[in-house]
């Protein structure tokens, strides 16, 4: 009598396309939404929304805005975490892709100082708040799809999936711009901002964000949720209150998740938004003929110089670091299942630390503009490089550090937290040092080893999540002995 052939293996819930497409997309959208504001923080906003100040004070005032957004994301982390705990992922991401994409949509309709006065920043402040609300639940849901749905062994790799959104969202965002720049006529040279470019080009980036999200609504809709939540759902590790059970239970892994993030955040907007103020400012000299050739007054002793790149061609200096931030994010992951997650971020936190008293080495003017030049894009590619290497594995290490029942507040609580200390700091720090040196970088770099430091420690602090088991760490027993 010949027996039954065996059952074929269920086919997973969510295919390896659908988790990687869902994941990627949804943080690819955001990092957009964030790098085109970052762009026009810099480019725009100081002379369309801040007009009053000095250029230092105005830059400063749009990049205050543009660190609100990250006080928000905690708020947005405690109200999408509680709903993705509670609900389930999949409604969570929709909301939170739903919110970031209408809020810079309307960005590119917002009315100028020049039209309103006062009520244009204020505007511009709301919806930038919105866009942190929404980013504060984004990345840890796309994590989180990620690695609950990852094969054994390979949890770290598939969480640098919706990390490689940072890398291409800053491509595709850069792009559009650039593509806008070269289309519009500059009747002072191509490295000059044009009329045109002020009147309206600035805002096609933030309305061509609406088609991303389209796409992205369509992959997400089609998700259903991981078996680890199913389970989490069936043993009753379900809480009513997320947030009272991690901080009550888990306030330590908060603490280290929330630091093991910081160094990350500040190398990450130094290498984005200041070294793209720093590098297209300019110099004391082109600053001093500029004034010359207007006839307006120039005063030396205040002037703050930078490294005098045209916009253009410092972006596409940046493109090409990014590209290196990309590859060494996916490499990141193997690396980070092989040997641990803890083991590698140790040696990259160190590496970063040394980075940052570099900068003076290669970010002051040299005599030669191509050797100059060189200098500044061998730092892009190794600060990028750096920044894959310590981004990637982010992915999987922060949710790693709770168990399922609060496993998306945890890790968005961490990961937004050190936000406000890395990312809505760095900016302003960093501007304000730059100022504070004269125009020299040192003391960015300083404050970037600093941060490195204080990561260091947390990591020392922690344990190696890399064997951590998502099928048995639901928060079964914390629901029990509740």
């Amino acid at each position: 009598m010949s027996s039954a052939a065996p059952a074929a293996p269920a086919a997973p819930a969510n295919p390896r396309s659908r988790v990687i497409t869902a994941s990627l997309i949804g943080t690819t959208i955001e990092f957009y939404d964030f790098y085109v504001y970052a762009t026009a923080a810099v480019l725009v906003f100081p002379i369309l929304f801040f007009p009053a100040g000095n250029d230092t004070t105005n830059l400063l005032l749009s990049f205050s805005i543009f660190g609100a957004a990250m006080v928000a994301r905690p708020v947005g982390a405690v109200i999408f975490g509680h709903f993705g705990d509670k609900f389930g992922r999949k409604a969570t991401l929709v909301g939170s892709l739903l919110t970031m994409g209408v809020a810079t949509f309307l960005i590119g309709f917002l009315p100028t100082y020049g039209q309103v006065g006062i009520v244009a920043p204020i505007l511009l402040l709301i919806l930038r708040l919105a866009q942190g609300f929404a980013l504060g639940g984004e990345w840890s849901g796309a994590a989180l799809v990620a690695t609950e749905n990852a094969p054994k062994g390979k949890r770290a790799w598939y969480g640098t999936f919706p990390q490689l959104g940072a890398p291409i969202g800053f491509i595709i965002a850069n792009t559009v711009f650039l593509v806008i720049y070269f289309l519009l006529p500059h009747p002072d040279g191509p490295a000059q901002r044009s009329e045109e470019f002020l009147a309206w080009g600035w805002r096609v980036p933030f309305l061509f964000s609406a088609v991303m999200v389209i796409v992205g609504l369509y992959v997400r809709l089609k998700l259903v949720e991981s078996a680890t939540f199913a389970k989490a759902e069936k043993t009753g590790a379900i809480r009513k209150f997320p947030l009272g059970e991690v901080v009550r239970r888990h306030w330590k892994q908060l603490i280290l998740g929330t630091f093991i993030m910081l160094a990350t955040y500040v190398l990450f907007y130094l290498m984005t938004s200041f070294t793209l103020a720093y590098g297209t400012k300019a110099t004391t000299d082109g600053a001093a003929a500029a004034a010359q050739a207007a006839g307006t007054p120039f005063d030396a002793a205040t002037y703050v110089p930078g490294l005098g790149f045209g916009y253009t061609d410092f972006v596409i200096m940046q493109i090409v670091g990014v590209i290196f931030f990309g590859v060494f994010t996916l490499l990141s992951g193997p690396v980070a299942d092989s040997i641990g997650r803890r083991r590698l971020l140790l040696w990259i936190t160190g590496l970063i630390g040394v980075f940052g008293l570099l900068f003076n080495v290669f970010l002051l003017p040299q005599l030669d503009p191509k050797f100059s030049g060189a200098l500044v894009q061998a730092f892009l590619i190794l600060g990028f490089m750096l920044m894959g290497a310590t981004f990637g594995p982010m992915g999987a290490l922060l949710p790693e550090l709770f168990p399922t029942n609060v496993r998306y507040t945890g890790s968005a609580i961490s990961y937004n937290v050190s936000s406000i200390l890395g990312a809505a700091l760095a900016p302003i720090v960093a501007t304000a040092l730059w100022a504070a040196a004269g125009g020299s970088p040192w003391l960015v770099g300083v404050y970037l080893s600093g941060s490195a430091v204080l990561t260091f420690i947390a990591l020392w602090l922690s344990k190696e999540t890399k064997d951590v088991e998502y099928e048995t760490n639901i928060g079964h027993a914390e629901a029990v002995t509740s």
